[in-house]
């Protein structure tokens, strides 16, 4: 098959617009039908007529207190001088709240100001207004007033409403049904026995989760093979059960992605490729009438791509308008470079810190599913824009409440597993609050503070004159600030390798031998920083270990290179060896402490991170990761 190439590369606004004109035009977004459900189970639908009360509400004067209804003339003149007596049973007669107004009264007396003279006389020393403590016929709504219009998404309030006013069935929108195809040879099902370039097939589920939370019906298809004829075949039969169809992978101009021609062949393509990073390789088009739309394989472009175009549509089919997205401006932590001429999607940490929002990026791959399963929130880079510098300010979509945010503990430094340890301890005991925490090493962390960017940071930095951790480089980096180090862990740090140590690597010695590669961390990194110290000591030159310059981020991603077969070697936690079964040869304990600002010592961030590591259970999850010595957590080692 020729090898095609992208129709488009649109402002995504513009392909938007391009595409919902289109779909208006050919009638593809119109409601459908109005359906007649329970008012009890309309809950999120969207209503296709306005709804008027059937009857008013109340709709007989009632006793809004317990007490005496009573003809308000009869109390007229009454007061402390001269208190006024009435008959109960004529004159009073007893009501509950609720009640209806017996006839020939017009307001109620609360029992808490009536005095019993005798069991059929009382005493009152204030005359009563009409209509005090009655809710008259229709107060709450009278019969044909609109209780709610067109297009309205019903929540649990207008339910208790409808059902006041008499209404116990309504029109509403039908939920649009998104038939969702999986496409790729490589696919196989969540629980499959993998096999090397076997891919799990997750992304139909997140998606039609996705479109299940926007009020639609997600008819998810079994995967299908790369083969056009195949392809085709499943269009063509969705198109003709479901309202919209998404054909996730294939979209974009490789030689087995058949997604834009099948769709062509059935239909029409309106746009393929738009000036976006992530989610280029989108495919707007028809089938039959219907929408059908190619997404990108990638979890993240998928993800965006829904977001963008899918959404707008849906909620166009369902009558009604997307949820406005909650917005804040946010100080770039670090610098965001972006090319020109397509706008990017960074998803980013938050936190605040002092008085501002601070935003961290993640990592900015379209394969990265944690990005979003981490991501607060995401900051977009117009077209026209080479990105952000540090301490410039951006708006940020969020993903989380401006609370969560507000409440969020910021820890930016070096990797260490017990972070996330610490993380779900504290949502245990906290659960207003959580913690955030960035790798980006421990000089990293140390230049976040001095940035004000961070409540703390990790970090565990060797002295190489005095054999001490840490102090040194705090006096030097954070020089006239208060600050106090918090020992978290001690760790041991050595050699993570195969399992069975097949390639038989002794010590750091055997990292320069030929048949050897490695994986080293950042620079800035503690251990990369402990590592070169070692190298030095044992006058062993980097430039003869393989991969020296081969960087990682964290211990967990050294360890997946090795597990993978990539690199045969990488300094690291033991801790993270025996998370992935590998072999460990240990080197040299180190001391990894939190270092914490003094202008943030006394504040909750802080506070709720130091109670944690004194909780015992905490400290013992912990010490089952392996490698750890926890014997002065939670200690203060040095303030200055």
């Amino acid at each position: 098959m020729k090898r095609k190439v992208y129709l488009n590369e649109l402002p995504w606004e513009e392909a938007l617009e391009r595409y919902l004109d289109y779909l208006d035009g050919i009638g593809a977004l119109n409601p459908g039908r109005p359906e007649l459900i329970s008012v009890e189970e309309a809950l999120g639908r969207i209503t296709a007529a306005p709804v008027f009360a059937r009857i008013s509400s109340p709709h007989y004067h009632a006793s809004a207190m317990d007490g005496m209804a009573v003809r308000s003339s009869v109390t007229y003149g009454a007061s402390e001088t001269t208190p006024k007596q009435l008959i109960v049973g004529t004159e009073a007669i007893p009501v509950d709240t609720g009640d209806p107004l017996p006839v020939g009264c017009d307001a109620v007396i609360m029992i808490e100001d009536v005095h019993y003279l005798k069991p059929d006389v009382i005493e009152i020393i204030e005359a009563v207004p009409p209509w005090q403590h009655v809710r008259i016929v229709g107060e709450d709504m009278v019969a044909t007033e609109m209780i709610l219009s067109t297009s309205h998404s019903i929540r649990p309030v207008d339910i208790g409403a409808l059902l006041a006013g008499g209404v116990d069935r309504i029109y509403v929108y039908p939920r649009p049904k998104v038939a969702i195809l999986p496409t790729g040879t490589e696919l196989v099902q969540p629980g499959s026995d993998l096999q090397p370039g076997d891919i799990i097939e997750y992304n139909s589920r997140m998606l039609g989760a996705m479109v299940e939370k926007w009020g639609c019906i997600a008819l998810r298809r079994e995967i299908t093979i790369d083969d056009f004829d195949n392809i085709k075949a499943m269009l063509a039969k969705s198109a003709d059960e479901a309202d919209i169809v998404l054909i996730n992978a294939g979209s974009s101009a490789g030689s087995e992605d058949f997604t834009v021609d099948a769709i062509r062949s059935l239909g029409t393509v309106l746009v393929h490729g738009v000036a976006t990073k992530p989610g280029k390789p989108i495919i707007l088009g028809e089938i039959n009438g219907r929408p059908a739309i190619g997404v990108p394989g990638y979890p993240v472009s998928a993800y965006i791509d829904l977001d963008l175009f899918v959404k707008p549509v849906l909620f166009k089919k369902l009558g009604t308008v997307p949820p406005p997205v909650e917005k804040i401006e946010a100080s770039v932590s670090r610098k965001m470079v972006s090319p020109i001429g397509v706008e990017e999607f960074v998803r980013v940490k938050l936190g605040q810190v002092g008085n501002r929002i601070v935003a961290t990026p993640i990592s900015r791959g379209a394969g990265i599913m944690m990005s979003l399963v981490l991501a607060d929130g995401m900051i977009r880079i117009p077209q026209k824009s080479e990105g952000f510098n540090a301490g410039d300010i951006a708006p940020v979509e969020l993903f989380k409440t401006l609370q969560e945010i507000r409440e969020t503990t910021v820890i930016i430094g070096s990797h260490d597993l017990a972070l996330d340890v610490l993380t779900n301890f504290l949502r245990r005991k906290y659960p207003e609050g959580t913690l955030s925490s960035a790798h980006v090493g421990s000089l990293g962390g140390l230049t976040a503070l001095r940035r004000k960017e961070a409540h703390c940071a990790g970090i565990h930095l060797l002295d190489e004159e005095t054999g001490d951790y840490n102090v040194s480089y705090v006096k030097r980096l954070l020089s006239g600030r208060k600050t106090t180090l918090v020992n978290l862990v001690y760790r041991e740090q050595g050699l993570i390798l195969a399992k069975g140590n097949p390639m038989n690597i002794c010590d750091l010695r055997d990292l320069t031998r030929e048949d050897i590669s490695y994986v080293n961390r950042q620079r800035g990194a503690g251990t990369r920083i402990l590592l070169d110290y070692l190298l030095r000591e044992q006058c062993i030159d980097p430039e003869q270990i393989n991969g020296y310059e081969h960087e990682e981020y964290t211990h967990m991603a050294v360890a997946v290179a090795v597990k993978a077969g990539a690199v045969d070697a990488g300094l690291g936690i033991r801790a993270a060896a025996r998370a992935l079964d590998l072999d460990f040869t240990g080197i040299v304990e180190e001391r990894y402490d939190l270092c914490i600002p003094g202008e943030y010592w006394d504040s909750p961030y802080i506070r709720r991170l130091l109670e944690v590591m004194n909780m015992p259970e905490f400290q013992e999850e912990v010490a089952k990761l392996g490698g750890y010595n926890l014997r002065d957590c939670g200690k203060i080692m040095w303030q200055g």
